[in-house]
């Protein structure tokens, strides 16, 4: 197995592990300071990804793939993607990581800095809806 791929699965089940690991998840749209730090590390592993060779579309993929499998779950069970705007917002952050490369650390801190804002801004709970599809990369286009 590539390097590639095996830091591909870490992060997936990363992103799986997490959303059964989170007893207090926060509202939707509004998420917790610990969300915030989790997802700050998933976005400094999202650029480690693309430093090692993952194609932006490989990835993103497999975020939208993760959505649609989360998507089972009620929304207080899952991580930081509660509803449609989280999903954008992480989307949008993680394509922002291979659209504009900078260094893992360096996306890093954006990232946080950008959570910590939506954190404090109130928001309204949006359910997902069924069937969820790939619709996550046409909102954020």
């Amino acid at each position: 197995m590539t390097d590639t791929a095996r830091l591909l699965r870490v992060l997936a089940a990363m992103l799986s592990a997490a959303t059964f690991a989170l007893p207090d998840t926060g509202h939707a749209g509004q998420p917790t300071m610990d969300e915030c730090f989790e997802g700050s590390d998933f976005i400094r592993d999202a650029a480690l990804a693309r430093d090692a060779g993952m194609r932006s579309e490989v990835f993103l993929g497999h975020m939208e793939d993760d959505f649609v499998a989360m998507g089972a779950f009620p929304a207080d069970l899952r991580w930081f993607a509660h509803d449609t705007d989280d999903e954008a917002f992480l989307f949008a952050e993680a394509r922002i990581v291979f659209e504009r490369p900078s260094s893992a650390e360096a996306h890093r801190s954006e990232f946080l800095q950008a959570c910590v804002k939506r954190m404090a801004a109130p928001r309204v709970r949006k359910p997902l809806q069924k069937p969820h599809t790939s619709r996550v990369s046409a909102e954020v286009s």
